[in-house]
């Protein structure tokens, strides 16, 4: 099936020295916006992946390599999956590794995507969100990454209309990541300075997924001041009349002001930091810029937990509906296999 159109139809990979928080693989934990005093939560999470990973580092490197075990000779019938979950690598040559919600959207890294897409699902119903900004405390954190992931993922409901923007007018990533001709035509920056330029004439719907685009365009030499620009706060409203989900790549909320002029126009933020990696005094300056009620909640890159500990279905955590309200909810799961962010 070929991508909607929002209307309905079809259409033609750095940080700074300090108390680190290193980067292997990906641990995904979304946390509930929290009221005031609670900021220790995010802290005593970061403090138990540097535990774990001390730990491991300290053990024998026999204890780290799993026993082989017999092949597996009997035959097991494949089933047929559904066009949305089919493997794209062939289709995807010229994508970026790490985006597994495109490239392998039945493995077990796009699964913990789609566990976060669970719950932007239940924020959409319960509470309208559409509009959501993925941002870092710094560069080279995964953002770009987890944004065209966690787009991938909402994609895949084939009644979904999904929109990814590339707000990031410094160094924008999203384009090259896609595999996009960055040459194809004006972006988010012609849309904002021409206000002739509709979104129907700068997002375009991705020929292999059932999601939009709009990639940032020529970068300006003064990004503050086009974001300062009221045409944003209307090409964002015209989305949300028109799609379901937008998701928005944006700069990161430390080196730069950007966030905080973006901020009026998104539902809410999800700050992706690389566990033992990210400077802790970084990711404390970042969510004290950030409105507290629009931080919807963190997700770690970089915590090297064994797959074991969270592979099977049985023991696979899941969001619990009986455990009270989404502010109060933690969900966690690991990325397995491989980095799972490049350079954004």
């Amino acid at each position: 099936m070929g991508p909607r159109h929002p209307r309905g139809g079809a259409r033609d990979r750095r940080c700074s020295s300090g108390d680190e928080i290193r980067h292997d693989r990906a641990w995904l934990r979304a946390v509930g916006a929290l009221p005031p005093g609670s900021m220790s939560t995010f802290f005593k999470a970061l403090e138990q992946a540097e535990h774990e990973q001390a730990l491991r580092d300290q053990a024998p490197l026999a204890e780290l390599v799993s026993e082989p075990r017999p092949a597996t000779t009997e035959a097991v019938p494949s089933r047929a999956l559904p066009a949305s979950l089919e493997p794209r690598s062939e289709v995807f040559n010229s994508v970026d590794e790490h985006l597994v919600s495109l490239l392998a959207p039945t493995s077990f890294e796009a699964e913990q995507y789609r566990a976060l897409r669970y719950l932007i699902e239940q924020l959409h119903k319960s509470t309208d969100l559409s509009t959501l900004a993925v941002s870092s405390p710094t560069v080279a954190d995964g953002k770009t990454t987890t944004a065209i992931n966690l787009a991938g993922a909402l994609a895949q409901a084939p009644d979904a209309r999904v929109l990814l923007i590339d707000f990031d007018l410094r160094e924008a990533a999203l384009a090259r990541q896609l595999g996009l001709d960055t040459d194809t035509g004006p972006g988010l920056v012609e849309a904002i300075l021409d206000p002739n330029l509709t979104l129907d004439a700068v997002a375009h719907a991705h020929p292999h997924l059932n999601l939009s685009v709009l990639t940032a365009g020529r970068l300006p030499s003064a990004p503050y001041e086009v974001l300062k620009s009221p045409r944003v706060g209307e090409l964002l409203a015209e989305a949300r009349r028109r799609y379901d989900y937008i998701v928005l790549d944006t700069p990161p909320l430390v080196p730069v002001p950007d966030c905080r002029i973006i901020a009026r126009w998104v539902d809410g933020f999800l700050v992706v930091v690389s566990a033992h990696r990210t400077p802790r005094e970084l990711l404390e300056e970042a969510l004290s810029v950030t409105e507290p009620a629009k931080v919807l909640g963190l997700v770690f890159n970089g915590d090297d937990r064994r797959r074991s500990r969270g592979h099977s279905y049985a023991s696979r955590r899941r969001p619990d509906k009986n455990r009270g309200s989404w502010q109060s909810r933690l969900f966690s799961s690991t990325t397995h296999g491989r980095r799972t962010t490049s350079d954004d």
